[in-house]
């Protein structure tokens, strides 16, 4: 369901299974280091999962090539491992929506 980027720890993927299951951190993903940007959006198109970032690069990206894959995109500041889980558990609604829907490619999450 969700693809963590590299600067999300990955720790959260343990914390976010019961919530989101299938999370996945890039680093434990098989991509060939150093992981680049395309190589996570590829991977996320092909496993139809949503990239979690804090990395506007991201949203470059979905301007230039549209969707899918879809982007969460974390504006919460340098937050703890733990604060970026809440974060993300207390908009479960919001990113389920986002994976519903055939006309939103983005969903911003601020702190």
């Amino acid at each position: 369901m969700l693809l963590l980027d590299e600067n999300l720890s990955w720790r959260l993927v343990r914390t976010l299974q019961s919530d989101f299951p299938g999370t996945l951190h890039s680093s434990d993903a098989g991509l060939q280091k150093p992981i680049s940007d395309q190589h996570i959006w590829n991977l996320a198109k092909r496993t139809d999962k949503m990239i979690v970032t804090n990395d506007e690069d991201f949203l470059h990206i979905l301007m230039q090539k549209g969707f899918p894959p879809k982007v969460i995109l974390l504006k919460i500041g340098n937050a703890a491992t733990h604060q970026v889980a809440d974060t993300l558990t207390r908009h479960r609604n919001d990113i389920f929506e986002l994976m519903r829907s055939d006309l939103l490619g983005i969903l911003e999450i601020y702190g």
